[in-house]
């Protein structure tokens, strides 16, 4: 099998007026076109910063346990290089597709961007349901994705990092493969390592860690303050696990909790502990005796103060949005708020904490990742959490103070904040001939 390149058409590109989103893509491209004309650039600019610099579709055939061959579709796309290499995850979901992948891309650059790390923004993905594959079926889907992907990747090209359906042990089999390809260990090739191979500690942990730092500022910016603050976590995973944990310890009562299969609900809050130990036994949350069933959709329309929704795309629409009573949103997710849903918040006075500064906190601890590894020199976990902690708090203030001093909602100001970074860079590097 051949990869194919795939590059976007002109008449694909954004304008700064366009149709109502019906996609995640859309989303993005909406936000964008709107920091477009906040900051005047023109239309031969636009088109240079909504246009990926590269993307690749790749065909990748797996050999099962049984004999069996399948073929999985898989994306890289790299949105951006104009501030460095580019930088983002890989996700194994059955619903990964080019655009979505587009759209995540687009916003890792504006994520990078706003938090001043020296990267572009890419993401890549497969087309699978992780959960039907073995584990030597999924180490060999992982490595021939690699192979396939491996003429655009590398340390100073394109570090993946882990996202949805990928962990530890998938960077360590890219990690590997890239490493066999070019005939010594190349760790800097991929973030999200385990420890013994490179990996940072910290990491594992750093965009939930990063979502309560900007959750308590977003609190104590909203005059919500005190012992009773309460929370609903929407996902428990990678990212909703975490936070809920951290948002425990920080005294804020976590009323309610989803996952894929169920949601649990406790007015007196969830003993967050347990209810990881029973997700660890058991696969999900249904069954867990600390709390009531609750319906998983209930959860976003909760009466609490904080709303964490952690786990996938367009979970608050127009439709539900109307609903929403959390007097602050903290975006754990990537886009989880479609820009119907943004306005009708606004308009209600629900205080939104953009996905591009709210979980960060992953991106900037794989810089650290990358920069230990380029040095072979490892920082203690509490160099790591200080340094993170100094990074959200530097890019919340630049966002509120932005906020403020242009009369713009925090997403507004996130997205301006970053694309200028990028235009400028963009103008300083100029247009190779």
């Amino acid at each position: 099998m051949t990869d194919t390149e795939v590059r976007p058409t002109t008449s694909a590109l954004p304008t700064t007026t366009l149709p109502s989103p019906s996609s995640v893509l859309d989303d993005a491209r909406h936000q964008l076109a709107e920091a477009i004309c906040i900051l005047g650039y023109d239309e031969g600019l636009h088109s240079v910063l909504a246009t990926p610099r590269r993307e690749m579709t790749v065909a990748v055939p797996l050999r099962h346990d049984d004999g069996r061959h399948e073929v999985f579709l898989g994306h890289r796309v790299q949105h951006s290089l104009s501030r460095g290499p580019a930088k983002g995850g890989i996700r194994y979901s059955p619903h990964v597709s080019l655009d979505e992948v587009r759209a995540l891309a687009m916003w890792m650059t504006w994520k990078c961007a706003l938090l001043d790390v020296p990267y572009g923004g890419a993401k890549g993905g497969v087309a699978l349901d992780r959960s039907a594959l073995s584990l030597p079926e999924l180490e060999r889907v992982t490595r021939r994705f690699t192979s396939e992907i491996l003429p655009i990747i590398g340390p100073e090209r394109d570090i993946p990092a882990p996202d949805i359906g990928t962990d530890e042990r998938v960077m360590a089999w890219m990690m590997d493969t890239y490493s066999v390809a070019s005939g010594y260990t190349v760790p800097g090739v991929v973030t999200g390592k385990p420890l013994n191979l490179g990996g940072s500690r910290g990491r594992a942990s750093a965009t939930s860690r990063g979502v309560v730092h900007v959750a308590l500022r977003a609190l104590e910016h909203a005059g919500i303050t005190g012992s009773e603050r309460t929370a609903a976590v929407q996902g428990f995973g990678k990212v909703g696990r975490d936070a809920a944990r951290f948002l425990a310890e920080a005294g804020i009562r976590v009323v309610a909790v989803s996952d894929q299969y169920g949601a649990v609900y406790a007015d007196g809050g969830l003993d967050i502990g347990e209810l990881a130990l029973h997700v660890d036994r058991t696969g999900g949350i249904p069954g867990f005796i600390g709390g009531d069933v609750l319906p998983p959709a209930d959860l976003l329309e909760l009466d609490v103060d904080l709303l964490v929704p952690a786990a996938v795309e367009s979970v608050l629409t127009a439709e539900n949005a109307p609903r929403v009573r959390a007097r602050v949103v903290v975006e754990g997710a990537n886009g989880p708020t479609t820009t119907e849903a943004d306005r009708i918040l606004a308009e209600r006075g629900v205080l939104v904490v953009p996905d591009i500064l709210a979980n960060a906190g992953g991106v900037v601890v794989s810089y650290f990742e990358w920069v230990q590894g380029n040095q072979s020199y490892w920082w203690h976990e509490h160099d790591v959490e200080v340094r993170l902690a100094e990074r959200m708090s530097r890019a919340w203030d630049d966002v509120t103070g932005t906020a403020r001093t242009r009369g713009l909602s925090l997403r507004s100001a996130a997205m301006c904040l970053a694309v200028e970074r990028v235009a400028d860079a963009h103008q300083l590097r100029g247009l190779y001939p």
